[in-house]
């Protein structure tokens, strides 16, 4: 079996302290020198296994986007109806490991430095299109020819709840959350059932 080296535990460190360092300033405007300070290296070692800060951030957008996928791939994997897979898709939106204080402020960071930063941007642009695509997938067969904007709509939904919890100080409540977003999957296909 292979030795894992200090390269990639570092550098998971410094994605895990960038994390928290957004989550507990709220914004991006955390230094290199905190975000190594907390991962428990010298800012010197942050640049060098990354490059800047930029870059830092770049990789916890992409660590978060993998869990994501991550927890949206398991949660499909024992959905067995179109509606258990829309349900899955939104659950695995507000899982625990997605939906806490310090993810949210990421995702909502990463919603801004998408403006500026083309690589977020696109890292940005692929998450919107694959839950999307997975939303029409699950709900043609329930939704039929309204499909696309009832996707669209229940993206958006979950964004909003992201932004909602990002702007109060209670602690998030995933069941709450996809409750939410899953009533207005049922006023959906109860309007589509007429």
């Amino acid at each position: 079996m292979p030795k894992l080296g200090m390269e990639p535990i570092r550098r998971a460190a410094l994605v895990e302290a960038t994390i928290h360092e957004i989550g507990a300033h709220g914004t991006l405007d955390v230094t290199v020198g905190a975000i190594a300070k907390r991962a428990g290296m010298s800012s010197a070692l942050a640049h060098h296994y990354f490059g800047g800060k930029e870059q830092i951030f770049l990789a916890a957008m992409r660590h978060t986007l993998t869990l994501y996928g991550a927890e949206v791939r398991r949660a499909l994997a024992t959905a067995q109806t179109p509606l258990e897979r829309a349900e899955a898709i939104v659950g695995a939106s507000f899982t625990s490991s997605n939906f806490r204080p310090d993810v949210i402020a990421a995702w909502l960071n990463f919603y801004v430095l998408a403006q500026t930063v083309p690589q977020a941007k696109r890292l940005l642009t692929i998450y919107q299109a694959r839950l999307r695509s997975n939303l029409i997938h699950a709900l043609r067969p329930l939704i039929g020819s309204n499909t696309s904007e009832v996707a669209s709509r229940i993206a958006a939904l979950i964004d909003g709840v992201y932004l909602r919890q990002s702007l109060v100080k209670a602690v998030p409540d995933p069941r709450q959350a996809t409750h939410q977003v899953l009533s207005y999957l049922d006023l959906e296909l109860e309007r589509s059932a007429r």
